[in-house]
């Protein structure tokens, strides 16, 4: 059972339960701040509109073939890991075209949809991970993320701290760490792959341990999930034995008071809007 409270409704808590064998998750998410709520609403805006495109295939992590009216072109995938359990026949996109002349690829896949390619109004699905950080940088210092942090006045960025690079700094004493998880993405109705396994939880929590570090009095450190399409309460998945010592680690993080967050993004041909973000209760 997944619940979310409505735009317009009064705030409330839900709890998102899963019971595998004898262990338990839960994720617990309280007030979903939908987009209207806060003030000063604007969209990331592209500096050019965005192409339609229709993907014939991905011959290998960085290149996929798509069809632009007419004519196959190949394109720069941003994302080189897996996306999901999508296999890439005829998968409607949109794309940035680049003016560098120099490029080897005249344009980037930005989202696909698993919509078929006659609907009319498709839901697009953000795949450009590198660009993730860009939209989260603007929400922060247009005022809309409010609920998260109240005032932000100055945002580093790629700020070293142990032996990680954390992605933001705001304030000059509030952590925020980005992740933006595609491989786990499986979409109702979309076609798969079989026999794929999906991705173990370390590369979701490596900087746990030291953005944790980085507590002390008046400061705050928060691991924020960042998915561009209206996606569901991130959940933890089953760990295998190994993974049960990243889990450990993890729950001792937040113990020391780490955040977990979750923001949801739309993505069109003129550009980016915050659909909604809630606070996460990973590891209770």
């Amino acid at each position: 059972m997944w619940l979310s409270a409505s735009a317009g409704s009064n705030p409330v808590t839900r709890i998102h339960e899963v019971n595998e064998g004898s262990k338990r998750f839960s994720v617990l998410f309280t007030r979903t701040f939908e987009a209207n709520n806060d003030k000063k609403m604007k969209s990331y805006l592209f500096s050019e509109k965005l192409v339609d495109g229709l993907i014939k295939s991905r011959p290998n992590r960085f290149i996929m073939a798509v069809e632009i009216d007419g004519t196959i072109h190949r394109c720069h995938c941003p994302s080189t890991g897996r996306i999901g359990t999508i296999k890439f026949d005829d998968v409607p996109c949109l794309l940035s075209r680049s003016r560098d002349a120099a490029r080897k690829t005249a344009f980037t896949v930005e989202a696909i949809s698993v919509d078929r390619q006659e609907t009319i109004k498709k839901v697009w699905i953000g795949i450009n991970q590198s660009k993730a950080n860009q939209y989260i940088e603007f929400f922060l210092k247009s005022g809309q993320l409010t609920k998260m942090i109240p005032a932000v006045e100055e945002v580093g960025r790629e700020v070293k701290l142990g032996r990680s690079r954390i992605d933001f700094l705001v304030n000059k004493k509030d952590y925020v760490e980005v992740k933006t998880p595609l491989k786990d993405f499986i979409p109702k109705g979309a076609p798969e792959v079989k026999g794929m396994p999906l991705t173990n939880f370390e590369r979701i929590i490596k900087h746990f341990k030291d953005i944790s570090s980085s507590i002390k009095d008046g400061s705050r450190a928060i691991f924020l999930m960042c998915y561009m399409y209206d996606a569901k309460p991130f959940m933890v998945p089953k760990p295998s034995t190994k993974e049960m010592q990243i889990v450990r680690a993890a729950r001792i993080a937040s113990k020391k008071g780490l955040e977990s967050w979750q923001i949801n993004l739309n993505i069109n041909k003129n550009g980016v809007r915050l659909r909604s973000y809630f606070r996460l209760e990973l590891f209770r």
